[in-house]
């Protein structure tokens, strides 16, 4: 069955690159030399085939493969990373999450929610320029910062694999150099939007978009 599921997402993502391709009047993303997966290609095409970010900058965190692309508004890519993300797998936040201290979360708690977020500037309370990508849930994009030993956050972030990227309290944590470089100037100076793909459902259903639909157009 997951074999299976793996092919109908691929067929979805190629199903609506060709659409794209066919419709010269719409922008298609450009990934570079990026070996991005279906399911991130996917989101890309339909964020710009439906103008979902509202021409402005956008990124798209995929939580399978433990990488964020950053977008201009045209579609053009600003750079891409390998992040850290929520320490339990998972699409939703607890339900609280608004009234608890991240610290107080237990390691189930820990998860990455997925979803479509308004994204914008702000600071942490120490004062730290981040992305705010859900304010109320404390959700953000920030630049990797010292932490225990034992945690050995740089090294999974270099790590070949994403098998080992599941550390954090549930924030997207990004090389500090790679938050200075694009994230900052894409999305820590005007608001965004950033796409979390879900991990336990297909990517479509973030967008509840039917792709032999848009074919169709």
């Amino acid at each position: 069955m997951a074999c299976r599921g793996e092919k109908l997402r691929a067929a979805a993502a190629a199903l609506l690159l060709y659409a794209l391709a066919s419709w010269p009047a719409l922008a298609a993303p450009d990934f570079g030399a990026e070996h991005a997966s279906d399911d991130a290609r996917y989101a890309a095409a339909r964020v710009l085939a439906t103008a979902d970010h509202q021409q402005r900058p956008f990124a798209i965190v995929d939580k399978r493969d433990a990488r964020i692309y950053v977008f201009e508004a045209s579609g053009q890519l600003a750079g891409a990373s390998s992040a850290l993300l929520g320490l339990a797998p998972g699409d939703t936040a607890v339900a609280d999450i608004a009234q608890r201290l991240p610290a107080s979360l237990a390691p189930h708690e820990r998860s990455t929610p997925s979803g479509r977020f308004e994204s914008q500037p702000g600071h942490n309370d120490k004062g730290e320029a981040i992305v705010w990508v859900d304010y109320a849930a404390a959700l953000a994009i920030h630049r990797l910062r010292p932490a225990p030993a034992d945690e050995r956050r740089a090294e999974r972030l270099a790590s070949a694999t994403p098998d080992d990227n599941r550390i954090s309290l549930g924030c997207i944590v990004v090389p500090v150099a790679f938050y200075e470089a694009v994230v900052e100037p894409a999305l820590g100076r005007q608001r965004g939007v950033v796409y979390v793909l879900p991990e336990t459902r297909p990517v479509q259903a973030l967008f509840g978009a039917d792709p032999l639909q848009l074919a169709k157009r």
